[in-house]
């Protein structure tokens, strides 16, 4: 009996260590076991197998991702565009004329709704006015003291910790698989630079976003880079393809966005031959995040939703899907 006992005892214990090393092998803590999760792992485990059809070569596992809404919370509006306003407010005396003229007036005005009524186009002549003539070092100074310290304005939380802990698992567990991880976003490819690699592990050369004009100039003597009034890419909807192609040049294996902004982006990749991968973050959690899709001004979800099950892309209820949105501390 005292030996049945013990072996008893033995197997209970054998089998909380298998599932605590189960547990602690996870790759993806923070995801809960569904769909979306058993997708991820069975794609990366399919491509990183060797001798099997569905091997890929080091150099072709590719990752692309969109950063708002994506990698982190886009809500109640682009980062970038409380960035921007903070830049209006503070060269306002260099402008005295921003108060009479449109959007400028109605972000001096604190009337944020007014100020991007006009859309991409509004926000992209904002952003453009407010960094042009600056050397590309002196932005990225006032990038790097403004993230330092701005914060979201419903969680108080600076916006670098409002980043989604399952997507930086989902980076780190890519990077293991020596997946190369790439953001590409509409967001400003300079903007982004500065904190993405501190953020997300994702260095500057690795970074694809909307990019302005750039000249070069020699100031006292010293060699700049200038930011110049034009947009070159805008690096959004049909322009991701293109960004793509232009920095990185060769076509991702998965692709991952979170809005109709990045349905061509997950087009391209999944149109390719292999095995691919596309994902859709649909934002359902309003009591831990937001929850928004086809009616929402940012990050609007239309075609994506509808599309996605004929396209084969895998969708992410992040209210089911996830277990925690944000990283326990900052």
């Amino acid at each position: 009996m005292r030996i049945k006992n013990l072996l008893a005892i033995a197997t209970v214990c054998l089998v909380a260590f298998t599932a605590q090393i189960a547990r602690a092998a996870d790759p993806l803590p923070s995801w809960n076991d569904g769909h979306a999760k058993q997708a991820i792992i069975g794609f990366v485990e399919k491509v990183t197998t060797p001798g099997t059809p569905d091997f890929v070569p080091v150099p072709e596992r590719l990752a692309t991702f969109d950063n708002d809404g994506t990698l982190w919370c886009e809500q109640p509006m682009y980062v970038q565009a409380f960035f921007v306003f903070d830049r209006i407010k503070q060269m306002a005396p260099q402008h005295p004329e921003w108060k009479d003229q449109e959007p400028f007036a109605s972000v001096l005005k604190g009337d944020l709704k007014s100020a991007l009524a006009g859309g991409e186009k509004s926000l992209v002549a904002l952003m453009l006015a407010t960094h042009a003539g600056m050397t590309t070092d002196a932005f990225e100074k006032a990038v790097t003291d403004w993230i330092a310290t701005a914060k979201h304005p419903k969680t108080g939380r600076h916006f670098t910790a409002m980043v989604y802990q399952p997507m930086l698992e989902l980076l780190a567990y890519l990077r293991a698989n020596r997946f190369k991880t790439f953001i590409v976003s509409g967001g400003g490819i300079e903007f982004m630079r500065p904190w993405a690699e501190q953020a997300y592990g994702i260095p500057p050369e690795q970074i694809v976003g909307s990019t302005g004009g750039l000249r070069y100039e020699v100031r006292n003597g010293t060699p700049v880079i200038v930011k110049t009034p034009e947009l070159v890419l805008n690096d959004d909807k049909e322009g991701k393809p293109v960004g793509i192609q232009r920095h990185i040049g060769r076509r991702p294996i998965m692709a991952f966005g979170n809005s109709d902004g990045d349905f061509q982006m997950l087009e391209w990749t999944t149109s390719g031959q292999g095995p691919r991968l596309g994902m859709i973050v649909h934002h359902t959690d309003a009591e831990r995040e937001f929850a928004y899709d086809r009616e929402s001004p940012v990050g609007r979800l239309d075609r994506g939703l509808d599309e996605a099950p004929a396209k084969g892309w895998a969708v992410v209820d992040m209210k089911t899907d996830w277990k925690a949105i944000f990283p326990a501390t900052q």
